[in-house]
């Protein structure tokens, strides 16, 4: 028997496609490689708590920590960083080490809070269309979208704006803009849970429809919105300071980091007015986003298992 000449079989061979990676791992990597991976995430995630451990640390003993009042002057306008004030001084002579310390207690419990409220409404709004369906899914979906057609930032702009700048219309107008993402994210695990093999299986049982709700269609949607809201802690905090770099966040002279970025935006010569909150801002949301990223691999089988 003749056999098949090499260069033909090798002409009428698939061409090869390269190797799909899923979660920058390709498929039957060697276990060197997914050993050092999953170290590499840990220590990635090590780090985003600490940061954010350090962080809740300056928020509670700020006022230990600060080695002046942040909001008397301390020292000439526009000190550049000394020994006696080591992050300089802004506009008004305010030593900013000290504001940044204070900036924690007032920027990162706000995001806390815009996520939590955000949680709250959009989780209890998604969770009711899901689960009764019918013209109330229809209603509540189309109001997500008309939130939806609006660009964030802006409509969180607008209705700053209308009624004036402080740190609870702040918090009203992000909590706003924020809620439909965590409506429509437990809406759908909510229609997943309700074609569930073991939904209909406890209606059998003669389970009725509030209890099968709290039993099971609860707890089971948690997941999804949890990772959410892990990951849209930092989004909190970049929106914040982005309403307040722009006038429309707590009033002055509160220090919150955006504001602080923003009078130093005037004068860009003096970079430590301007650069060293936006560090602050840099660690804090990077943090959130690393912690996010570790809650999503924690709750999805999937990512573990890939790691």
């Amino acid at each position: 028997m003749t056999g098949v000449p090499s260069t033909l079989a090798a002409d009428s061979a698939p061409p090869a496609l390269p190797a799909r990676r899923w979660f920058g791992l390709r498929p039957g990597a060697p276990r060197a490689e997914r050993v050092a991976r999953r170290r590499h995430s840990r220590g990635l995630t090590v780090a985003a708590c600490v940061i954010l451990a350090a962080w809740a640390l300056v928020a509670v003993f700020a006022p230990l920590l600060a080695p002046h009042d942040p909001l008397a002057q301390s020292g000439p306008y526009y000190a550049s960083p000394s020994a006696a004030h080591w992050f300089g001084t802004d506009q008004l002579g305010r030593d900013i080490l000290s504001r940044i310390l204070y900036g924690a207690r007032l920027s990162l419990p706000l995001a806390v809070v815009i996520v939590a409220l955000a949680l709250l409404i959009g989780g209890g709004l998604g969770l009711i269309a899901g689960y009764i369906g019918r013209w109330v899914d229809e209603s509540l979906m189309r109001l997500t979208d008309l939130v939806f057609a609006f660009p964030p930032i802006i409509l969180a702009m607008v209705v700053t704006a209308a009624f004036g700048p402080s740190a609870r219309n702040a918090v009203l107008a992000l909590v706003l803009v924020s809620w439909p993402t965590y409506a429509r994210v437990v809406r759908s695990a909510v229609l997943s849970i309700r074609s569930s093999d073991f939904l209909h299986a406890s209606r059998l049982l003669g389970v009725g429809p509030w209890q099968a709700l709290r039993r099971d269609v609860v707890p089971n949607s948690v997941g999804p919105s949890v990772v959410l809201a892990s990951l849209e802690l930092g989004n909190a905090v970049l929106m914040l300071a982005s309403l307040s770099f722009l006038g429309l966040g707590p009033r002055p002279p509160a220090p919150e980091w955006g504001a602080m970025i923003a009078a130093g935006s005037n004068d860009l010569s003096k970079w430590w007015v301007s650069i060293i909150p936006g560090i602050a801002i840099l660690t804090a949301v990077l943090a959130f986003n690393l912690l996010g990223d570790a809650v999503r691999d924690w709750l999805d089988p999937r990512a573990r298992n890939a790691r």
